[in-house]
């Protein structure tokens, strides 16, 4: 059975730092593109980053990108999220999931998706 568990949500100030976790399960993480996604209530949850099965080509959301930095440590099953320089508007749930497939920061092709951890950034 795939499990994904996020991990390091949290409330922090703006333009600080945290630091979210992604570790999978039941599944060979080394051969899937990882996602991330980010959902406030009443809009649709959107792609903030990917990183691809060979752990080299990153992908980000033109809001993020200069702020995030996803990586992965496929010898422990896990990836990260990096995010610094954190404003109000980077509120919400963070999802991460996985596909097998380039990299991508469209919902829709993703295959296996955790339950989320929640950011708020408040001062």
């Amino acid at each position: 059975q795939v499990q994904i568990v996020e991990s390091g949500g949290g409330l922090v100030q703006p333009g600080g730092s945290l630091r979210l976790g992604c570790e999978g399960s039941g599944l060979f993480l080394p051969h899937f593109t990882i996602g991330w996604f980010r959902q406030v209530p009443g809009k649709e949850r959107e792609g903030v980053s990917s990183i691809s099965s060979s752990g080299g080509p990153t992908l980000y959301a033109d809001s993020v990108r200069g702020r995030f930095t996803v990586s992965r440590d496929d010898a422990n099953q896990t990836a990260h999220l990096h995010m610094m320089d954190l404003t109000p508007e980077d509120t919400g749930v963070y999802y991460c999931a996985v596909r097998r497939g380039p990299m991508s920061i469209s919902l829709y092709e993703y295959d296996y998706w955790g339950q989320g951890t929640q950011v708020a950034v408040s001062s």
